[in-house]
């Protein structure tokens, strides 16, 4: 087992005996595998589509597959064991249909007939990238197949909605076949990680239209983080089409849906917040879920992604949908009578508790919709500054920065936020600056590139570049959509950011320095108050 794709990796370096996530040696291994065996498909894909042969059925399985291999998705051997097996069964009948002669590794692969008998496999062929290679070529294949997974997780939420771009399979095949190619040096690996920014940023743009197309254009929504007494479902994730066909299942049941996690923004689309018994968000983020879901009094809803292995005192409670999956925990996509039969058989909640409300819903129309005032006020003095502070919280320490960071900001500057990172401060009182709050909750990871349109529409009204606003952004990292959400702002361009709490494991000092010399990339100083200092040019407190 090697595994360093995310930010909490053992010891910095490589979860090598179990990881951390709590992910075992053998889904480690059958990931690998399943990587593998979509490289041999995308070698016979391409191929296939040169000849004019639709491999758009190929494209959304390596999109889904890639998806499966995500930090804290799937726990399942037998699961991925399956998806293996698909693999070769898309790639034989595609080399069927060509009739034609292709070579690359892997598209010769036959998975073993047993679950053990794949781990094998995946153990004895190793890690996707090329071992062979020097480090920094590595590092770039490591990066480009991290920011990938990121893609294929965004393109599987937007095709979910209707959404999708033949462009956006076609590079996914073109990235995995490259890593088979022994003729491609550092610089065009440079340019292979880059371009997976840019099909980020469409595939990103074809999950807004996803989301907002279906479920209308966040509006700005109190959302009270307390309870009322009913029986309960929470809702954890990222999935919108989940939450709607539950919300359109317990309809008259007497059952409250409650979100956790990034699912706390989808209070503010108008055709998911109709629902009267959509009620609040219940906890924070991912990595509290064994204290939180322990506490919750009713059935549990995991979708897409961010499950901890479970404990034993919620597990008969806990259903996965999507690509999630836990060895024993129930399955179910679409049809979630079982979740609703296990919320009606728990108390709920028995009392009423307030506990505060937070605001989201401020989306690039609801903020461009003000934009003439947000301008007005930048001119006048009375917005010095603006911080984007977004992207994965954790458990790992150092996560105390961005909740300092936030406190400490300047009265006459405004925070913009988006997914779960904000748990370390999304319901701190900040105030308003002549009617605009500073804190605004731009959505969920998912919804990146709203945030991206923000800054390039107040650039485009101050004639200036993204680079010229009085705007940084101070990123937190965990998993591999951060990797894509960053691998897409290097592509625009956008030069100094801060990342923390640590930079990835797999990043080598020599590539690092690439970042550093080509887009000023920094990691976040030791305290909040020396980059405040730093960015403000004022003396640290």
């Amino acid at each position: 087992m090697f595994c360093n794709q995310c930010e909490q990796t053992a010891r910095g370096v490589a979860c090598t005996t179990v990881g951390v996530c709590g992910k075992k040696e053998d889904v480690s291994a059958l990931q690998d595998l399943l990587v593998n065996a979509c490289r041999g498909l995308s070698t016979v894909a391409i191929d296939a589509a040169g000849r004019g042969i639709d491999t758009t059925e190929a494209g959304r399985f390596v999109a889904d597959s890639l998806f499966t291999t995500l930090t804290n998705v799937d726990f399942e051997a037998a699961s991925i064991a399956e998806k293996v097996d698909e693999a070769v069964r898309l790639r034989e009948e595609l080399a069927c249909e060509t009739c034609a002669e292709v070579s690359g590794p892997f598209v010769d692969l036959t998975p073993a007939a047993s679950v053990e008998g794949q781990v094998a496999q995946g153990i004895e062929l190793g890690s996707p990238w090329d071992v062979s290679r020097d480090d920094d070529v590595q590092a770039l294949q490591q990066t480009t197949l991290y920011g990938l997974k990121g893609v294929a997780a965004y393109a599987h939420h937007a095709r979910v909605l209707g959404q999708e771009d033949s462009a956006v399979y076609a590079y996914l095949f073109k990235a995995l076949d490259a890593f088979g190619d022994a003729s491609l040096d550092l610089n065009a690996w440079v340019g292979l990680t880059l371009e997976c920014g840019e099909v980020n940023l469409r595939t990103m743009e074809l999950l807004d239209a996803g989301n907002t197309g279906t479920y209308g254009h966040p509006v700005p929504t109190e959302v009270p983080l307390g309870h009322r007494p009913n029986k309960a479902i929470l809702v954890s994730g990222h999935d919108l089409r989940d939450l709607q066909l539950l919300l359109e299942q317990t309809e008259g049941t007497g059952i409250d849906v409650y979100t956790h996690g990034e699912m706390l923004p989808t209070h503010a689309y108008p055709e998911l917040k109709k629902h009267p018994h959509f009620y609040g968000h219940y906890g924070t983020a991912w990595q509290n879920q064994h204290k939180e879901f322990e506490a919750f009094p009713g059935a549990i809803l995991m979708t897409t992604n961010c499950l901890m292995p479970p404990r034993d005192s919620y597990k008969e409670r806990l259903f996965t949908s999507g690509p999630v999956h836990f060895p024993g925990i129930p399955h179910v996509d679409g049809d979630f009578s079982a979740v609703v039969d296990k919320a009606l058989a728990m108390s709920g909640f028995a009392d009423e508790a307030d506990g505060g409300s937070v605001l989201v819903g401020f989306g690039r129309n609801t903020v461009l919709g003000v934009a003439p005032q947000v301008i007005d006020a930048v001119k006048n003095g009375a917005i010095k500054h603006f911080f984007l502070v977004g992207g994965c919280d954790g458990a790992k320490p150092g996560r105390n920065y961005y909740t300092d960071f936030v406190e400490q900001a300047p009265a006459d500057t405004v925070v913009l936020t988006l997914a779960c990172g904000k748990f370390r401060f999304f319901d701190k009182q900040l105030g308003d600056i002549g009617g605009i709050p500073r804190l605004l909750d731009v959505g969920q990871c998912n919804d990146a590139y709203s945030a991206i349109k923000i800054a390039v529409a107040l650039a485009d009204a101050f004639e200036v570049g993204v680079n010229e606003l009085p705007l940084s952004m101070i990123l937190s990292w965990y998993e591999q959509k951060a990797v894509a959400i960053l691998l897409t702002l290097l592509h625009l361009g956008i030069t100094d950011i801060r990342l923390g709490p640590t930079l990835p494991a797999f990043i080598t000092p020599n590539v690092l320095q690439v970042l550093v010399d080509t887009f000023d990339i920094k990691p976040i100083a030791e305290t909040a108050a020396e980059d405040l200092a730093t960015i403000l040019g004022t003396e640290a407190a």
